[in-house]
């Protein structure tokens, strides 16, 4: 795999949660070029395992472990794993997360004539689940929260190591129609900052990504029409892209390579970078 930045990272054990899926699968594949042993952890063992595939049949050293974020105990079983086979972790990108439909509304702006009984297939604020509002939160923040805990700690009774943590352009300015993720990913960002102090004293470096629009298996109904044309939400999403495209698994790479590299972003910490085509930046007019 050929990567924007030449950093070696031989002799580090990365772990990266999420990593069977598009974005995290390549950021893994980018860790393991550059030299790192990678853990590829996804809920969905057959994922984690064919991104681990990948990287052993380039030259690489991978493996894949099944793991459930949001419960304790298999992260601890994953954390034995990933210790027995290559030693304690040294880099941990956070990545897995995601929406739920049960946090989401039908439409982006509530209407009086939405509020009269027996409106059907209409999910507004007052509908939204709790349920599936708590699945959003719990997912991406205690996802984030509980690795952390578990794959830290060994960094901080030894020489310290790197978390990068995966928020949004929506922690910036919330999307419509998405309250559950959009608030979601501000608190990842600001348990970053916290936890970027936290973790100052025990040399451990804590930094965020915020990616824009990539098309993804999560959103791609959301953005494309069955046909590749765009629907509306994701002509809208173009639209209010100054780049005038939607972001490749690659365009993270330079963002993320430089964060973990002690030479390169060793003073680095605490940050939440955004990497969306100035979609964040941009008011519209």
């Amino acid at each position: 795999m050929n990567v924007p930045l030449n950093i070696d990272l031989n002799g580090k054990v990365a772990v990266v949660t999420g990593g069977g899926g598009i974005l995290c699968g390549v950021m893994a594949k980018a860790l393991a070029a550059c030299g790192a042993k990678v853990a590829v952890l996804d809920l969905r063992a057959e994922n984690a395992q064919k991104v681990a595939d990948a990287i052993n049949a380039d030259g690489g050293i991978a493996i894949g472990v099944a793991a459930n974020v949001l419960e304790r105990e298999s992260l601890q079983q994953a954390e034995k794993v990933v210790t027995e086979k290559f030693g304690k972790c040294d880099i941990l990108i956070n990545g897995a997360g995601g929406n739920h439909p049960k946090g989401t509304t039908t439409k982006e702006y509530l209407e009086k004539a939405d509020l009269a009984d027996g409106v059907k297939d209409l999910v507004t604020f007052y509908e939204l689940d709790p349920a599936g509002v708590e699945f959003v939160f719990n997912l991406n923040f205690l996802g984030t929260l509980l690795p952390t805990q578990i794959f830290s700690r060994a960094m901080a009774e030894s020489e310290g190591g790197v978390i990068i943590n995966i928020s949004s352009m929506n922690s910036f300015t919330p999307l419509t129609k998405i309250p559950a993720y959009s608030g979601a990913k501000a608190a990842i960002s600001n348990f970053t900052k916290w936890l970027a102090v936290h973790m100052s004293k025990v040399n451990i470096r804590v930094n965020a990504i915020a990616p824009g629009f990539f098309v993804t298996d999560q959103n791609r109904a959301m953005l494309m029409n069955a046909d590749g044309s765009l629907t509306a939400r994701g002509e809208k999403i173009i639209s209010h892209t100054p780049m005038g495209k939607f972001g490749t698994p690659e365009d993270l790479l330079g963002t993320l390579l430089w964060l973990v590299d002690e030479k390169a972003a060793g003073f680095v910490n605490g940050t939440v970078i955004p990497v969306d085509g100035a979609f964040s930046a941009y008011s519209g007019v």
